[in-house]
């Protein structure tokens, strides 16, 4: 066995609160005013006088004491309780000034408990013949151990022992000599208390020694002379006063008053005895005084028929006493070894029962802790010192259940096992921190040991919050699977608790920001799995023998504690990002390692393992990453709402810039939404079709509802001047006569031909309004709308990371071309009413001069349409300037339409500055025809000549009707006016309805032919329209 120096020994913890350099808890109270070494030496006086009687211990002639051992000779009291050691000729103590053969000894106590013998020569403990045993003179004090072992745990001679000639014999030590060696008390005070011990019993060898108050003998019968100098005389005087007050005042088996007189004056005289040592001799005042109040104090007791003195049984001077007796039985060369000797040393210490007040139940009790405690101090190095603790509790079960236990017991007995368990628990509930695969094993021991002592203690019992657990935390565990079931769950959360702080620390170190999270979460994930591993590999199998799915619990555990990181971590994050997503999918891996473990560990249980699962709160990772990105898609087109309500609140209608001539809030928009697709594909999930529609629908919307906003200009009709009411032309109105009359100052036509010019150029300026060009924009606007949808769709439609639908309105939706189609088609509706706004505005309204206003007043001849169509092709070349190319030719068309519509206004409702002769029509049928060439010849074929005739069919239709004699015209109208009012021929005494406004003019419109009329400067028609509508003349 490996040779251990000893650490630290018992008597090194006497009066804390926890035992040094462990964390294991002293259970046996503090005890005040009495150190280590006094402890020690007191408990070697009251050993030695309680076994004066012994072989070995009395007497002038030494009795040798040999060890042997027959284990059939006997019958003991029990494992650790001394028994009796047998031998061949069944002496209890071996032959009295007989020589025995010596044997190789055995041990019942060993044997019981399982320990192996040392297996040593018998001769180990041997001593000169003749020779005294012992150490040089020096003193034990406080401030010099002085004692065989106390530093490297070997014998020395230059530690206290004297060398012997080799040719003398040797003999083997006696008890007596062995427990002063393993008591590390010298030559020198052996002597003294040997020799105390002769004198008091001078005359009394039959005296029990329970009857002996010791430290006051000692006083009484020890001289100064026997002491080296008068200092080591005072500190040995000191002690046994302290023993005295520890024993008599502080702590008392019977109760005493603080007011009794006896003590009062016994502790005035301890006190005094801190500054002068207390004269002892034969003439001294005061001894007289000490030995009656020690002997009053001392005789005191609760049942007047025993004949005992109680100066060392008083709890917990009595336990510390006894405690540092137990402790012997360790070998002071390797102090993680018993002693062959044990029976020997265990029965002898019995004797000391009665003077300690020690039963056996505390005795069994002490020895326990002693076995752990020795365990714990000698580095855990011994297992099978842990192994005899867990046997010696089974003693302790024993007498825990007798139904006469004294009330000290039960308090010894909580306190002990609180102790040993609280230290096997700090273990058990962060054995991943303690146990490596080194000493994993080492749980098979601490174990059972955890479970009797909890066992003992109560079947019920609540586990206080340990290391790692959150405050407050308890929980009740009624059988050893519930137990170990809570050490599994307690120390994977505190391994895990473990993991997170390294990883903040280093974040720390590395001042890492926000985005580190998600690194975080990943190196947690492949933390916990291989803490997962470790487990299943390592503790598992051992704890499988306590609770049949410790790798399931453990895996849930962990289940739970990564979840609970996982949802801490989703709660402050309302999107998704490709980080969120890659936590989510590792956490997803993890948790099917972790559900798969437990279904393979969960075999012998008896539901097979569902109460496990149902006890993993699934990720539901895909329902999340779903819902993030919902919330994501939520939240991208929140965004383009928001630059949707900005563009409606801000947008002024200017260009962008010269190669961008659209709005600035399509080209953000537009952006907005690409930016949008482009993130979206870029998140590593599976994206689906259902997904892909969820985006563009609401994109699109958006799209429609802007598409609404840009087309949002007003109506032609706004533009279009009121009719005029019907009138007949009367040649004799004072507009003519005006009109003749100013005829001479008129402008010539070539005047006419001017208007428009530059100051200095032939080029006229262009008509067309800031609000008409604004429309322009608007126009393009939607024109760039429609070009980026054609380019989202496609974005959109041949990724090929889309997924199939899922959803049958999505997968009926994929059939179709585009996923903004009805974008589209509103986009072409608002172009066509966009650009017919433009149109009428440009003609109706910028034009009005040249156009409506000045068009054939007066007379055709002087007011032809010559000088609009300059004006209107410097109009067009600006619109086509502007007007991105998709854009022109619809402009153009709704141009022309525009430009037919006034000249059929200027002719049909041209109002009283008008009127028209059969002979105009030449000049008008010109007129017309250079307009047309204006469209035919104008932006390089942008309107076909064969639509250009199309539309001009309805112009050329009335300019015919302005060719056609009244007569004819007359004819026709009444036909029609017929037909389309039901009557037929118009009979005698009828008159013809008055034909409705339609606003559609055509030939065949009987109200196109009555404004043909109504402007036809002949009295034919002035009679017709007075006969048949009574309408009025022109004023």
């Amino acid at each position: 066995m490996v040779r251990h120096s000893r650490r630290e020994s018992f008597f090194d913890m006497v009066g804390f609160e926890v035992c040094p350099d462990t964390d294991l808890l002293w259970p046996f109270g503090k005890l005040d005013g009495l150190d280590r070494d006094e402890i020690r030496e007191t408990a070697y006086e009251i050993f030695f006088a309680a076994c004066r009687s012994s072989p070995g211990f009395g007497g002038r002639n030494a009795l040798t004491f040999y060890s042997k051992h027959n284990a059939g000779d006997h019958q003991g009291d029990g494992i650790g309780g001394g028994g009796g050691s047998g031998s061949s000729n069944g002496s209890g103590f071996g032959s009295l000034g007989r020589k025995e053969v010596l044997t190789t000894p055995t041990s019942r106590v060993k044997r019981a408990l399982g320990l192996k013998m040392l297996k040593r020569s018998p001769s180990r403990r041997m001593s000169t013949v003749g020779t005294v045993v012992g150490a040089v003179s020096a003193p034990s004090s406080p401030g010099n151990n002085g004692s065989i072992g106390s530093g490297s745990g070997h014998f020395s001679p230059g530690a206290g022992f004297f060398t012997v000639p080799p040719a003398r014999p040797r003999r083997p030590l006696t008890s007596a000599e062995i427990m002063r060696q393993q008591m590390k008390v010298t030559e020198q005070s052996d002597t003294r208390l040997r020799k105390t011990l002769m004198r008091t019993l001078v005359g009394q060898t039959g005296r029990r020694a329970e009857t002996i108050i010791l430290p006051l003998e000692l006083l009484r019968h020890v001289k100064p002379s026997e002491f080296g100098d008068v200092h080591e005389y005072q500190i040995w005087q000191r002690r046994q006063l302290k023993v005295l007050e520890a024993g008599l005042l502080i702590h008392p088996s019977i109760p005493l008053e603080k007011t009794n007189n006896f003590g009062m004056r016994l502790r005035e005289i301890i006190r005094q005895s801190e500054t002068k040592a207390i004269d002892t001799s034969k003439n001294s005042d005061i001894m007289p005084t000490l030995c009656n109040l020690v002997a009053s104090l001392s005789w005191r007791n609760a049942n007047p028929t025993t004949d005992i003195c109680h100066w060392a049984d008083g709890y917990p001077l009595n336990i510390h006493l006894y405690v540092a007796l137990l402790q012997s039985i360790f070998d002071i060369r390797d102090e993680t070894l018993v002693l062959d000797e044990i029976d020997e040393l265990l029965e002898l210490m019995k004797k000391t029962w009665i003077m300690l007040g020690i039963t056996r139940a505390i005795h069994n009790l002490c020895f326990t802790w002693v076995l752990f405690h020795q365990y714990i101090v000698t580095s855990q190095m011994e297992p099978d010192l842990l192994g005899v603790s867990h046997a010696m509790l089974a003693e302790v079960a024993n007498d825990a259940k007798k139904s006469d236990r004294e009330a000290l017991y039960v308090k010894l007995l909580t306190s002990t096992l609180a102790s040993m368990q609280g230290w096997t628990e700090k273990r058990l509930l962060s054995y991943h921190d303690y146990f490596q695969r080194g000493n994993v094993g080492l749980i098979e021991n601490l174990l059972p040991l955890a479970l009797s002592s909890s066992k003992i203690l109560g079947e019920d019992v609540t586990i206080s919050q340990m290391n790692g657990l959150e405050k407050g935390d308890v929980k009740l565990v009624d059988s050893s699977g519930d137990r170990v079931d809570y050490y599994i769950r307690a120390s994977i959360k505190n391994a895990f608790s473990k993991v997170i702080e390294n990883m903040k620390a280093e974040i720390e170190e590395t001042e890492e920001g926000e985005e580190e999270a998600a690194t975080m979460l990943l190196r947690l994930a492949k933390e916990t799995e291989d803490l997962a591993l470790r487990e299943s590999e390592c503790f598992s199998p051992i704890l499988k023998r306590w609770h049949l799915v410790a790798a399931g619990v453990a895996s849930v555990s962990l289940h739970q504690c990564y979840g609970s990181i996982l949802m801490q971590y989703l709660a402050g994050r309302s999107t998704i990002t490709k980080e969120t997503v890659e936590v989510l999918q590792t956490a997803g891996k993890l948790e099917k390692v972790l559900v798969q473990m437990v279904a393979e560990n969960s075999d012998e249980c008896e539901d097979g393992g569902k109460g496990l699962v149902r006890e993993m709160v699934p990720y539901e990772v895909d329902s999340i990453i779903l819902r993030l990105l919902r919330q994501w898609i939520e939240e991208k087109l929140q965004t383009v709402q928001e630059c949707l309500s900005r563009a409606k609140e801000a947008e002024t209608w200017n260009p962008k810039s010269k190669s961008e001539p659209y709005a600035q809030s399509a080209g953000e928009l537009m952006k907005l939404a690409n930016d949008a697709i482009e993130e979206f594909f870029e998140i590593p999930i599976g994206i689906t079709e259902d997904l892909v529609h969820d985006l563009a629908e609401g994109l699109e919307k958006l799209f429609q509802e802007y598409t609404t906003f840009v087309a949002s200009c007003g109506s032609k009709q706004s533009y279009i001047p009121t009719l005029p009411p019907l009138t007949r032309c009367n040649r004799d109105s004072k507009f003519v006569k005006l009109w003749k009359k100013a005829t001479p100052c008129a402008a010539s036509g070539e005047e006419l031909n001017q208007m428009g010019e530059a100051p200095g150029g032939n080029h006229p300026r262009p008509s067309t309004s800031r609000g008409t060009q604004r429309l322009y924009i608007r126009l393009n606007t939607l024109h760039f709308l429609s070009s980026q949808l054609h380019s989202l769709n496609k974005s959109l439609s041949l990724n090929p990371r889309v997924l199939p639908a899922t959803r049958k309105r999505c997968r009926e939706r994929t059939k179709s071309s585009s996923y903004f189609e009805f974008t589209q088609a509103g986009i072409e509706s608002a172009c066509q009413h966009v650009s017919e706004v433009a149109a009428y505005r440009l003609i109706f309204l910028d034009s009005y001069s040249v156009f409506y206003e000045s068009l054939y007043t007066g007379d055709v001849a002087n007011g032809r349409i010559k000088p609009a169509l300059r004006i209107l092709k410097q109009n067009l070349t600006l619109m086509t300037a502007i007007l991105a190319d998709k854009a022109q030719a619809l402009a153009m068309k709704e141009v022309m339409k525009a430009s037919f519509e006034v000249v059929l206004t200027v002719l049909l409702a041209g109002g009283h500055s008008r009127v028209f002769c059969r002979t105009d029509h030449d000049l008008i049928e010109e007129d017309f025809e250079s307009l047309k060439k204006v469209y035919c010849t104008c932006g390089e074929g942008l309107i076909p000549e064969e639509v250009v005739d199309r539309e001009a069919e309805t112009v050329e239709g009335v300019i015919q009707l302005m060719g056609q004699p009244t007569e004819q015209l007359m004819e026709d109208f009444s036909i029609v006016t017929c037909e389309s009012s039901g009557m037929g021929l118009v009979g005698t005494g009828q008159k013809l309805p008055m034909p409705p406004t339609t606003g559609r003019w055509n030939r065949s419109d009987p109200n196109t032919i009555l404004r043909v009329l109504c402007y036809r400067d002949d009295r034919v028609a002035n009679q017709f329209l007075k006969k048949s509508f009574q309408l009025g003349k022109r004023r």
